[in-house]
Formats: C-alpha cells, sequence, structure tokens
C-alpha cells in the first residue's frame, strides 16, 4: 500500500501529536493513515491522557523519517520510549529500533505477518512463524534491551470484523498496548 495508490491516505499531517510530548512516549507506526483531520482515534485518546503519543501516518511522506528521529533523539535518562507496528511495516519498526539500540522500552507488534493477504483464521500461527523468520533481529534488540512482543492477532471472531492486520485503533489493540504499559 502506497501513498500514491491512496490519495486520500495520504492527505494531512504526517506526524499526528497528543498529550505530554516530554514524558514516556507511544509512536504509532499507522500503514492506514488514521488521524487524517490531526485528531489520534478515539480509542487511544484515553492513553494520551499520561503518555505522549505520536501518531505516524506512514502513507504520508516524511513519517518514517520523523518516527526515526524520535527514537534516535532519545538520550539516557530520558523517558521511555514504545513502538507499535502492524503488518505491512513490522520489519521497518524493527529496523527502526534496530538502528537505535536500547533506545526503545519495548516494541509492541500487531498482526506482523499481514504484509499480504492473510486469512483471519491462519493469522496467529502466520505471526508466530515471522517472529521465529526474525529471531535474530528480535534476540538482538532483546539483548539490548527492548521488549519485543505480538500483543494482537486478528481472529475470526464478529469483533475484529476486517481481515488482518488488525487495526491500530481497533479496542483490542489498544488494551494491549495499555496492559503491556502496565496501565490495563
Amino acid at each position: 500500500m502506497t501513498a500514491e495508490h491512496e490519495p486520500v491516505r495520504s492527505e494531512g499531517p504526517s506526524v499526528v501529536t497528543a498529550g505530554d510530548p516530554a514524558g514516556p512516549k507511544v509512536i504509532v507506526l499507522d500503514p492506514a493513515g488514521a488521524g487524517k483531520h490531526d485528531e489520534l482515534p478515539a480509542t487511544w485518546r484515553p492513553l494520551a491522557e499520561r503518555r505522549g503519543v505520536f501518531w505516524c501516518r506512514v502513507p504520508v511522506g516524511g513519517a518514517l523519517t520523523e518516527a526515526d528521529d524520535l527514537v534516535g533523539d532519545a538520550g539516557p535518562g530520558d523517558p521511555e520510549i514504545t513502538v507499535v507496528a502492524s503488518g505491512p511495516f513490522a520489519a521497518e519498526a524493527l529496523q527502526l529500533v534496530e538502528r537505535h539500540p536500547g533506545a526503545a522500552a519495548r516494541l509492541l507488534l500487531v498482526d506482523p505477518a499481514s504484509d499480504a493477504f492473510l486469512p483471519s483464521g491462519d493469522a496467529s500461527a502466520a505471526n508466530e512463524a515471522w517472529l521465529a523468520e526474525h529471531d535474530d533481529v528480535v534476540a538482538k534488540l532483546r539483548e539490548a534491551g527492548t521488549d519485543v512482543r505480538l500483543i494482537a492477532s486478528s481472529t475470526e471472531s464478529p469483533e475484529d470484523r476486517v481481515p488482518p492486520p488488525l487495526p491500530l485503533g481497533h479496542p483490542d489493540v489498544v488494551a494491549a498496548v495499555r496492559s503491556a504499559l502496565g496501565e490495563g
């Protein structure tokens, strides 16, 4: 999915920011381009009451560069950083965190195997296989102090309503992020 194929998704800001930018940060790499009108998805707004949320709208040019700058600018003693990514940009998220060893406390992944068509019923097994395929990078990140976790997979339940990847604004994704952050 590229911005030139999805012009509506590429409109608006490259990064939507909410919450305290000086506090703990959650950097979201969103392949769907939610937040076109410069607002976080409603499900994420309560999280911004305690953290700075940087919603990087990947279909918009410059979003990944801004995410790289946010992670790369972190220094010793800075507030913790959590990176959240899904399917089409899971590999880029691994590379982003790998470029800045130890800068991110967490890398939380949603349906990382869904960079192509994947039936919902196969998502969990495919995601585990994806993690095993990237085990060398995951091990290196964990050694540098980054907790790498699969936090959500699509299912065939009526609540999902869409094929993988599960949208990052989905309530199950937000609940999994909050749980990983020790807030839920």
